[in-house]
């Protein structure tokens, strides 16, 4: 009797359990094999690491580290995370004696939190790039208005650093005079909308004046980091954080790594020191901020690490940035205004504000035509919720196997719904009430939207048998 209630509620199929959540997921497939995806922060990640996201593992609590837990039954679970710290090091080519790294956060955002929590206290002072100039809220974004956004905003005093207007780089001799003048306890680096890469030795040596740590949020461009394709965070920073869902095509998890062992000394005859940072940030994951790790993710993410060491996926790493360039060029060549003028890694930054047209319209109308991007705030927006430019990354289609002529073919669809952007705005006029009606039965967006899927379709999938697709 006990083992036929087990079956029946236990053992049996998504499909036939919950027939309406089954649907939906296979609607997403469906979305996800015909559209191009163009998300920065987004990519395909593969079908071994979707197994191992669907494994048991799930069921199993595992609070604190491996060979300390506070709970039993961890056996497997402790070889499990160890195997996923140690190729996590083996990524980034570190010594494990100069390194360490905690894999248990549950993303980016808590990542980045809990090493704020192990290096500051609160009210203490932190710089990071702005939301407008490519940075990411969790750096301590506040609005002009000084609304404060971002916890890390509500829990310490921030002050942002921000990019050239005319040249849209970051100004290092700006930034200079900024945390000479504020002492941060923290800088922060790394963003969600930088086309271009870090100059971390200036970076440290602007920290070092000021007495502060050095922290790299390197969540877009760890794959390229991973593959030797961007420059190399850890030589200068105290604490690099990352998620590894986008650029490192792995589930969507977070990763801790810091420094350890002897502190260089910095004048002659000074006594000996160790970096202190492993029992801070290890606490302030657990039990400061988290309760049980996602073992299922901690798993899939050890899985992605190994694929993340074979040869393939620096020519991935590779294809990304050729294919970021190409799609810039074929872009700035139609007469288009390209942040910075072009791109280091793997996104395109499009102002549209030339073109008088907002990033939010944009991006609806790519949707109606299955492109998915994102709006995106550039320098001098004040909104985020219509601001003047879209995000466009390559690591996703990539994935796919596109290469450069195939980005070259986006740009003229992205050109497309730009122009047919631009006509409904001009009958319509540019209140968002009155452009939503230019959306409908048009047929201009519906054959763009056939040339989408007609393109997309034609190349591999992964993650999935897009023939075992079941609507």
């Amino acid at each position: 009797m006990a083992s036929s209630t087990v079956a029946e509620w236990g053992n049996r199929s998504l499909k036939a359990v919950d027939e309406e959540i089954y649907t939906l997921i296979e609607k997403e497939k469906c979305r996800q094999w015909k559209g191009i995806e163009l998300i920065a922060s987004e990519n395909f990640t593969s079908q071994a690491v979707i197994e191992a996201l669907g494994s048991a593992l799930t069921n199993k609590y595992s609070e604190g580290m491996p060979g300390n837990r506070y709970y039993g039954g961890n056996e497997f679970i402790d070889e499990i995370e160890n195997l996923c710290r140690v190729r996590a090091l083996q990524a980034y080519r570190l010594d494990p004696e100069k390194w360490g790294v905690n894999v248990q956060p549950y993303s980016g955002s808590p990542a980045n939190f809990a090493a704020y929590t192990a290096l500051l206290n609160p009210h203490d002072r932190i710089m990071g790039l702005d939301l407008p100039s490519g940075g990411h809220l969790t750096h301590g974004y506040y609005t002009s208005g000084g609304k404060k956004i971002s916890a890390t905003s509500i829990y310490f005093e921030s002050l942002p650093y921000k990019v050239d207007p005319n040249t849209g780089y970051i100004d290092y001799v700006k930034l200079e005079e900024k945390a000479l003048d504020f002492r941060p306890r923290l800088i922060i680096c790394g963003g969600s909308a930088y086309p271009r890469d870090w100059e971390y030795g200036k970076l440290r040596s602007i920290a070092d004046k000021c007495g502060a740590y050095l922290l790299c949020d390197m969540a877009h461009i760890s794959g390229l980091v991973a593959a030797q394709e961007a420059n190399n965070p850890f030589e200068f920073c105290d604490i690099v954080t990352t998620t590894t869902h986008k650029s490192l095509r792995g589930p969507r998890a977070g990763m801790i790594f810091y420094r350890k062992g002897p502190k260089p000394a910095t004048k002659k005859g000074q006594e000996p020191t160790n970096y202190d940072y492993e029992d801070k940030v290890n606490f302030s994951v657990f039990p400061s901020l988290q309760g049980g790790p996602h073992n299922h993710q901690i798993a899939a993410l050890a899985v992605a690490l190994k694929q993340v060491l074979s040869p393939s996926f620096k020519e991935y790493a590779k294809q990304v940035k050729a294919n970021a360039v190409a799609l810039a060029n074929a872009l700035m060549k139609k007469g288009y205004k390209i942040v910075t003028d072009g791109t280091e890694n793997h996104l395109v930054l499009w102002d549209l504000k030339p073109l008088g047209l907002t990033g939010n319209k944009v991006e609806k109308l790519c949707d109606l035509c299955h492109i998915t991007l994102n709006k995106n705030a550039v320098y001098g927006d004040s909104s985020a919720l219509a601001p003047g430019g879209v995000r466009i990354g390559t690591p996703a289609m990539t994935s796919r196997g596109l290469k450069e002529a195939d980005f070259e073919q986006i740009a003229e669809f992205l050109s497309k719904a730009v122009d047919i952007t631009l006509a409904i705005q001009k009958e319509h006029g540019k209140l968002i009430k009155d452009f939503q009606k230019g959306l409908t039965n048009n047929k201009d967006i519906d054959d763009l939207k056939a040339a989408v899927e007609k393109f997309a379709t034609s190349f591999e999938m992964p993650g999935f048998d897009v023939k075992a697709i079941d609507i």
